[in-house]
């Protein structure tokens, strides 16, 4: 009998405080596996990076490769969050360094359609005692956003039949890194007997257990490095899989060092020096935050969104600010922790008769909304908090919605500013049904409100001249 032991990881989001146990568990684990003469392979299923976290936007995700590497990944694939987090030109890079391949089989270039230079669409890996095994990877396909960053995202169901038809019969098994979601993964599983393991993540479920959906075994690791994955394959003499089991080992019960907590919070103090170099800003007076009000500051939010999107109108939410910005310099690390958010700014003409719906959405939801535990979409706040409007205003008495101070003309296209988390979310239907949306690629909400206060706030010469003599 051969055992193959499988180790995973997925969804980490930058959650470094359960990093150095995560790497003392996977390389002992894999030295003391290997040392009984047993075959291991080790791999990432994506978001790993998340751009909320000082480190991680300080290095454009290049610390997270490099604590990926201390591991010796036997591949990974990409996150929504690796791939649609940076731009194009900086995810041709993300992975320069990188001591693992990046398995990844549905996303091609949208100009010449073809494999990205920094991707494999399959590795071929052979065990010890010489089981082949062929190791796939699918990310989700936003066919909305990809394109916008530059790639074409290719469906799931047909890639992977795509792939299974030109590489299946080189190996023994079939193991998929999926970057899909728990619903898709069932599916996959369902539709294509080939598939022997699917490692699930995306969608952050935990199987402690694992599940087998036909003869395909499902595994899936939670999120923020919180749990890390382990299944079991074993294999008679005609490398033939004949028992699989899957579990997940709890990073909480995993020994803690004493060097531990140095380690973390120097990687948060690593970036938010970085960061905190680079001043691109002077405020006269303090903007205060208030999620449940009408701030200056989500005024200045709107300002920034219009005039980045060439509207005369624009609507955010005030949970979107996190935290009051003091007078005097301001520097990138107070942005990144005042709007942390994976958002983008989006465009939306609507004719009279659907803009007044909307603000009426708007309106019906607003007392729900002030407060709502809003989570995921690229959200990384704690509420949605209240709606803020510029150059359009609502009379909660005769239902009208003005436009400039003059009524609407139904007939009349309009277009105003908002950030395509709106776009996403299940409160403003009207948007997705009734709207022309441009989403705009590739700055994230926070950049233009960086450039918009640099334009109307710039740094005096004395406070540039420290910040270029800091940096």
């Amino acid at each position: 009998m051969e055992w193959l032991t499988i180790l995973h990881t997925n969804d980490l989001h930058s959650h470094f405080e359960n990093w150095p146990r995560i790497r003392r568990y996977l390389t002992t684990t894999k030295r003391s596996t290997l040392a009984s003469g047993e075959s291991v392979f080790t791999f990432d299923l994506g978001d790993h990076v998340d751009r909320a976290q000082p480190f991680s936007e300080a290095t454009a995700g290049q610390g997270n490769i490099q604590l990926m590497n201390q591991i010796g990944y036997d591949g990974a694939t990409i996150g929504n969050n690796e791939g649609l987090g940076f731009t194009r030109s900086q995810l041709n890079h993300l992975y320069d360094q990188a001591n693992f391949p990046v398995i990844l089989g549905n996303l091609l270039t949208a100009d010449q359609h073809r494999q990205p230079d920094w991707a494999v669409d399959h590795r071929l890996l052979t065990t010890e005692a010489g089981t082949k095994v062929l190791v796939l990877g699918l990310t989700a396909p936003y066919q909305l956003t990809y394109p916008l960053a530059g790639w074409q995202p290719v469906a799931a169901k047909l890639a992977l039949s795509r792939l299974l038809a030109k590489y299946r019969s080189q190996a023994n098994i079939c193991v998929l890194l999926s970057h899909l979601g728990l619903d898709v993964d069932r599916e996959l599983a369902r539709s294509f007997p080939e598939l022997d393991v699917i490692i699930g993540s995306h969608t952050h479920h935990l199987l402690r257990h694992g599940e087998l959906v036909g003869q395909c075994l499902l595994a899936a690791a939670g999120k923020f490095g919180q749990f890390v994955g382990r299944i079991q394959l074993g294999f008679n003499s005609a490398h033939q899989l004949v028992s699989q089991a899957a579990s997940v080992v709890a990073t909480a019960d995993l020994p803690v060092e004493a060097v531990d907590q140095t380690e973390i919070t120097g990687l948060t103090t690593r970036g938010t020096t970085i960061l905190t170099r680079h001043q691109f800003a002077q405020l006269p007076k303090r903007l205060i935050a208030n999620p449940s009000g009408h701030p200056e500051l989500v005024q200045l939010g709107m300002q920034a969104i219009a005039a980045a999107a060439g509207t005369q109108a624009a609507v955010l939410n005030a949970g979107l600010f996190l935290h009051d910005l003091p007078a005097g310099p301001v520097n990138k690390e107070q942005l990144l922790t005042l709007l942390p958010h994976g958002m983008h700014v989006m465009r939306v003409t609507l004719d009279g008769e659907n803009l007044w719906r909307l603000v009426r959405e708007f309106e019906l939801a607003r007392r729900f909304l002030r407060f709502f535990p809003q989570k995921g979409m690229g959200f990384r706040g704690k509420v949605f908090g209240e709606l803020n409007y510029l150059g359009i205003s609502y009379d909660p008495d005769t239902q009208t919605v003005a436009w400039q101070g003059a009524p609407l003309v139904k007939t009349r296209r309009y277009t105003l500013a908002m950030v395509d988390h709106y776009l996403f979310i299940p409160f403003f239907p009207t948007i997705s049904i009734m709207g022309e949306n441009d989403i705009l690629y590739p700055e994230l909400l926070r950049e233009v409100f960086e450039r918009y206060l640099a334009l109307h706030y710039p740094l005096t010469i004395g406070n540039r001249e420290e910040d270029e003599s800091g940096s």
